[in-house]
């Protein structure tokens, strides 16, 4: 079953290198033009495949209090060009060590991350924060471009930012790569160790160094501050970012509140997530998890199965819910829908759309 995961994802991944680019006809002066990637990979379930995971033996809950859309929205053509409000990109260069002995800090190794500032960002304001992983064969730049060369997704943002749909924010593109800018092309290494490993970083690195740079809930870049912020701090991925999202939820619970795992699973079926849940001392009200896959997606069936299986642990750590008020899972699947960048970029809209807002 791992062989053939890794099979397809390899095959898949080598066209979404650049997956948040605009479509072929879709250019604009401030936008790199990338192809739309359309993939043909088949879910490995072979069961009929609905837009709702079943709830029968799951702990559910009900309310009205920010609820969580039941379809997602596509994205208006018009927001891939650029806007009129316009956002900044910028790179950020900070201090962290080689993953495999991080504790041991033994070689210190300077990242990149690039970071969204939307239109009108003030030393004045404080403002939520949302890490976004990129995928695997890619890095920091394939979210939302540099600042020389933003991608047609950045002008999304800015256009949802100035309609009003999403609060304005800062997001925050790093990379799971650590010694080498090809580590993602590794799939053994970017899902067994990478993923796995990069909270550390995140926390102790990445975190401090955005948020004691820009203004941000945190007071300071103490632990202690960061966890106090924690309800205005999510992180997100598709693909391989979703596995590291899955990872930094089972790591960093004191450090975020909201999670988008998108078409991205880890390998058992929610138990390590559930324990880890109870290891934190964590309530079922202090987290959520807005997690999307599509039917056409290689990766349905294992992220089905895994929140099935997280729904259906006795401990009663995870709800399914339509509002946050009532639970702390909202799993949506879109109809037809594949491993691509139309699936990737529609995903991480609608989670900027519901977070804060």
């Amino acid at each position: 079953m791992r062989a053939k995961r890794f099979i397809v994802i390899m095959v898949v991944s080598l066209f979404l290198n650049g997956l948040f680019g605009a479509c072929s006809s879709r250019q604009s002066p401030d936008a790199t033009s990338v192809s739309d990637v359309r993939d043909n990979a088949v879910s490995e379930t072979g069961q009929e495949e609905t837009g709702k995971v079943e709830e029968a033996d799951m702990n559910t809950g009900s309310g009205t209090e920010h609820p969580v859309p039941q379809e997602l929205e596509n994205i208006p053509e018009e927001y891939y060009l650029a806007a009129d409000q316009k956002g900044t990109l910028v790179e950020l260069t900070y201090n962290t060590y080689e993953s495999k002995s991080y504790e041991k800090k033994r070689k210190k190794i300077t990242k990149r991350a690039i970071v969204y500032l939307p239109y009108g960002y003030s030393e004045k304001n404080k403002y939520n924060v949302m890490y976004l992983m990129h995928g695997g064969w890619s890095n920091e730049t394939t979210t939302l471009g540099t600042p020389d060369h933003p991608n047609s997704f950045k002008n999304v943002i800015d256009h949802a930012i100035e309609n009003g749909k999403v609060e304005p924010l800062i997001i925050v593109c790093p990379t799971y790569n650590n010694e080498s800018p090809e580590d993602s092309a590794d799939y053994t290494l970017a899902f067994y160790t990478l993923t796995v490993n990069y909270h550390n970083e995140l926390v102790n690195d990445l975190i401090p160094a955005v948020e004691g740079t820009y203004s941000t809930y945190a007071k300071s870049t103490s632990p202690e501050d960061i966890k106090n912020s924690r309800d205005h701090r999510a992180f997100g991925g598709f693909s391989m970012g979703s596995v590291t999202t899955w990872y930094t939820f089972v790591n960093c619970l004191d450090e975020f509140r909201y999670f988008l795992p998108m078409s991205g699973a880890m390998d058992y079926e929610g138990d390590d997530v559930d324990a880890a849940v109870t290891a934190s001392g964590h309530s079922p009200g202090d987290f959520f998890i807005y997690a999307i896959t599509g039917t056409d997606d290689f990766e349905y069936g294992h992220l089905t199965r895994q929140i099935k299986g997280m729904l259906g642990m006795p401990s009663g750590n995870f709800i399914s819910t339509e509002s946050e008020e009532s639970g702390n899972i909202a799993f949506r699947i879109k109809d037809g829908y594949s491993h691509d960048g139309r699936a990737a970029m529609e995903y991480t809209y609608n989670g900027l759309m519901w977070f804060w807002n």
